[in-house]
């Protein structure tokens, strides 16, 4: 298996081969990981797992000069920029058709508070950039944990942090999101 750490620093460095080679290392893994990410999808969309890492890719060429600290740093960018397809893909589909939501069978795993049906990829951005507006590091947990499905220790790993305190704030994370995402839903 090729050391992704050192493939990410040639790539930070310009090596053009090495971003080839780094695509070739993780495709796979992005793969599994959009797949999980559409299975909750409605049917209906156009978009698949294939073309959701190719546009997460291409739009993480546009990062080929980050200084990355590794495998996990780089998964913490790749579900960031996963993040923003997929909430620009809600946005398209309910901009042509009102109630296209996103059903929330893997947000239900990794949150399993939110049973509420009407629980959105959107309404969970809008909860995202609120909640990262007053704490931007303990925002990345549940982008990290949810969209990149880091472990708590690749997590701790990527916010610099003890395992410990991101176990910790994933617990005040997860309850501050059942309490905006239950109200939201009993809102609409």
């Amino acid at each position: 298996m090729p050391d992704i750490t050192a493939l990410l620093q040639k790539w930070s460095d310009g090596d053009q081969r090495s971003f080839e080679e780094l695509i070739a290392a993780v495709y796979g893994e992005l793969r599994l990981l959009a797949r999980r990410h559409l299975s909750r999808e409605p049917a209906a969309l156009t978009l698949q797992p294939t073309a959701l890492v190719h546009e997460t890719f291409l739009r993480l060429v546009g990062l080929n000069r980050t200084q990355w600290a590794g495998r996990a740093h780089f998964f913490g960018a790749a579900a960031r920029v996963m993040r923003r397809v997929l909430v620009d893909e809600a946005r398209r589909r309910k901009s042509l058709k009102r109630g296209g939501g996103i059903e929330p069978d893997e947000l239900e795993k990794a949150l399993p508070f939110v049973v509420a049906a009407n629980i959105d990829m959107l309404d969970l951005d809008r909860a995202l950039q609120e909640f990262e507006a007053m704490d931007p590091e303990r925002a990345r947990l549940i982008e990290l944990r949810f969209f990149a499905g880091l472990s708590i220790e690749e997590t701790a790993t990527v916010l610099g942090v003890s395992a410990a305190t991101a176990n910790r704030d994933w617990v005040l994370v997860r309850a501050w999101l059942h309490r905006r995402l239950c109200h939201s839903a009993s809102s609409t």
